[in-house]
């Protein structure tokens, strides 16, 4: 079982257009032998990205946002990480190596490159979007 952890923006971007995000998103939820990793402050992160009115001039983008959402807390495994992470500039991607660290994910996807450009955090490959599912 592989165990992932998504960025909020690949979430967005999933939303917003049919390419590489879609595809990813999409994949990560059908693949069974994907366990997809959570954590509170994760799951806040994604209500409070996701729920931006800036995002709502998308065509159907709330209803869907919401289905993701739902989603992904009824197939998403829960961890609690114990960890503090002050790695990262922007304060609230640290919270995605702290659910690294703790649930010791195969992956991190993300599609920000800037916030993310090392390559692995401890034991966890960070890809960016396009190139998870080659």
């Amino acid at each position: 079982m592989l165990k992932v952890i998504v960025d909020t923006n690949v979430l967005v971007s999933s939303l917003i257009q049919r390419s590489y995000p879609f595809l990813v998103v999409d994949f990560i939820l059908m693949e069974s032998r994907i366990e997809i990793c959570i954590s509170d402050d994760v799951i806040t992160e994604y209500f409070d990205v996701l729920n931006r009115v800036k995002f709502f001039k998308y065509p159907d983008y709330e209803v869907r946002s919401k289905i993701l959402l739902s989603s992904i807390k009824r197939i998403g495994f829960m961890h609690f990480p114990t960890i503090k992470v002050d790695i990262i500039k922007d304060e609230s991607d640290n919270r995605f190596l702290e659910l690294a660290e703790t649930c010791s994910a195969d992956y991190l996807i993300t599609g920000n490159t800037k916030h993310f450009p090392m390559e692995k955090f401890k034991s966890t490959k960070i890809f960016h979007r396009k190139n998870f599912t080659k």
